[in-house]
């Protein structure tokens, strides 16, 4: 057991997503939220990314705790995994909405028996040798938390995402006054959100985008289409708000933006006049102009309501000349591509579009560089660890606090997998677990196996070729033409000409493999598979991936 506080982050670092992080101390541990990140476009069939929680599997009787910060799934995505895997807690903390949320999404996953437990925010709990307290934060969710956990060396401060919004929507701004509390009476660590550190200034206030939005609706004469997060409550009630004054119906479209609305509302965090909800179903049976739909698919998801709607394939609504589709959100790194293809289907269809490069329809929940400033200068760390963002922001977030006075030694810009290690004596980086990532592949959940994304990958670059040979099993000799077969080769054009040649150099290699004696299947593979994929090479400067198949007969 080690007397030094760990920290140890096994995601959210040098990426977007999947945040999680370990906090130990004398053997004992808590965990930070528990999130997922969505796959890139070359991980090709798999649905979920997970951080990797290896090094836990044989410590659940170790851990005291699971913290969720807040309901973003960037945050709390991977918690059904983390218990299924590793198994359940004595405790999961977090706010009322945050707790709402995860008690739904586990409900889904049979997973009822979870301790869940509302945390308000000042109250303080202990936990084995942590002492753990909320701090509340504004985001563009509600009940976003801060975490404080201290122990007897010191005290860690891991904000989640945060900004300083001072005309917050539900009208609770960030608790400035905690967060300097704790700087007076000394933090020995700040595990800070990086991801707008290359953002000078402040970011706008999220009730700016109320106005907007009205201004906005008010211009349009046709149906309105807004496409948000599912969980920007906030986004959504200003939203709401603005459709009512304007005497429009409302549609939520959208599971997981129905299941949220209704949440937060029997939680007493939102709102909707009475009568203003219609059924997606019941959208045609409105005038055009007296209708909005809100709707999730902002970031191009392909299964999405949004993107359905862009492709004329969703059940209820169907996008025509005169819609106005507005999105309330900005792309995620790496997510731009399918949100412009979703944007410019949309204007093939006929329907006009709306960008937050066109009006101040988004505001980002996350502080930008002088809302980082003012967390280092109310927090005051000993030492800073930047978290929540890729390298370039990272760096950037630990630049803005040598700007504030901080020494560059005591700044520590990590890794996943690497953990930092404090005491009074100082701080330095200990072992490093080398965390990588778990994908979720339908139902199969596990270590990223390279050959099957590398198989995947060659499948959709090159396609397959499929050799069916048949031999004698007696001498070995072919007994029937060989069965060439092609899926998603590029050149289908030609593929008369090339199935020719290929039954050509399987049956030379047949003819010489019996020649030599060489019966064992698995040899003979080899030789078809090495002979055709060097062919095709040379033919059309390609790789497809080669299954040979050997029918003895």
């Amino acid at each position: 057991m080690s007397s030094k506080l760990r920290i140890l982050p096994l995601g959210g670092l040098g990426e977007i997503g999947k945040n999680m992080t370990v906090v130990e101390y004398d053997g004992r541990i808590v965990i930070v939220d528990t999130g997922l990140m969505f796959p890139t476009a070359e991980m090709l069939g798999i649905d979920l990314v997970l951080p990797d929680f290896a090094t836990l599997r044989d410590r659940v009787d170790d851990i005291e705790a699971i913290v969720l910060t807040h309901g973003h799934e960037d945050h709390v995505g991977a918690l059904p995994y983390v218990l299924r895997e590793i198994g359940m807690p004595p405790k999961i903390y977090g706010g009322l909405l945050t707790i709402g949320m995860v008690r739904s999404k586990l409900d889904e996953h049979k997973l009822r028996d979870a301790p869940l437990q509302e945390l308000p925010a000042g109250e303080r709990v202990q936990a084995g040798p942590f002492r753990l307290e909320l701090v509340h934060m504004s985001h563009s969710i509600p009940d976003a938390r801060a975490v404080v956990v201290s122990t007897d060396v010191g005290t860690a401060l891991i904000t989640g995402d945060y900004k300083f919004d001072q005309t917050p929507v539900d009208g609770r701004p960030a608790d400035v006054s905690r967060l300097a509390e704790l700087g007076r009476d000394g933090l020995l660590c700040l595990c800070g959100d990086s991801t707008n550190a290359d953002r000078p200034g402040i970011a706008p206030s999220e009730s700016s985008v109320g106005p907007a939005l009205l201004e906005v609706f008010s211009r349009c004469s046709g149906r309105i289409v807004v496409t948000s997060f599912a969980s920007n409550i906030h986004r959504v009630q200003q939203a709401i708000d603005a459709a009512a004054q304007l005497d429009r119906k409302v549609a939520l479209v959208g599971r997981s933006m129905r299941k949220n609305f209704n949440i937060a509302d029997n939680l007493g965090i939102a709102h909707a006049p009475d009568g203003i909800f219609i059924q997606p179903k019941e959208i045609e049976d409105h005038p055009d102009h007296k209708v909005v739909v809100i709707s999730t698919g902002s970031q191009g998801e392909p299964l999405s309501a949004l993107r359905r709607m862009a492709h004329n394939d969703h059940r209820d609504v169907r996008l025509h000349s005169g819609d106005t589709v507005i999105f309330s959100a900005t792309p995620i790194p790496g997510n731009e591509r399918s949100v412009n293809e979703t944007i410019d289907r949309i204007y093939q269809i006929g329907a006009s579009v709306v960008t937050a490069r066109d009006a101040p329809i988004h505001a980002s929940g996350h502080g930008w560089q002088e809302e980082m400033k003012l967390m280092l200068n109310l927090t005051k760390p000993r030492y800073v660890f930047p978290f929540h963002g890729d390298h370039k922001r990272m760096r950037l977030h630990g630049d803005l606090a040598e700007a504030v006075g901080m020494e560059r030694d005591d700044i520590f810009t990590g890794r996943n997998g690497l953990a930092l290690e404090l005491d009074g004596g100082g701080a330095s980086f200990g072992e490093d677990v080398h965390a990588s990532m778990i994908f979720v592949d339908g139902v199969a959940v596990g270590e990223p196996d390279e050959f099957a994304l590398r198989d995947r990958r060659k499948l959709s670059d090159d396609g397959v070729v499929i050799v069916v040979a048949t031999i004698s099993n007696d001498d070995g000799s072919q007994v029937a033409d060989p069965e060439i077969i092609f899926r998603g080769m590029p050149d289908a054009d030609e593929a008369d000409g090339l199935r020719d040649d290929l039954s050509e150099v399987v049956s030379e290699t047949l003819e010489e493999a019996a020649e030599d004696d060489v019966r064992e299947v698995t040899l003979l593979q080899e030789d078809l598979h090495d002979d055709v994929a060097e062919f095709v090479w040379k033919e059309l400067r390609r790789r497809p991936l080669v299954l040979p198949v050997v029918v003895e007969v």
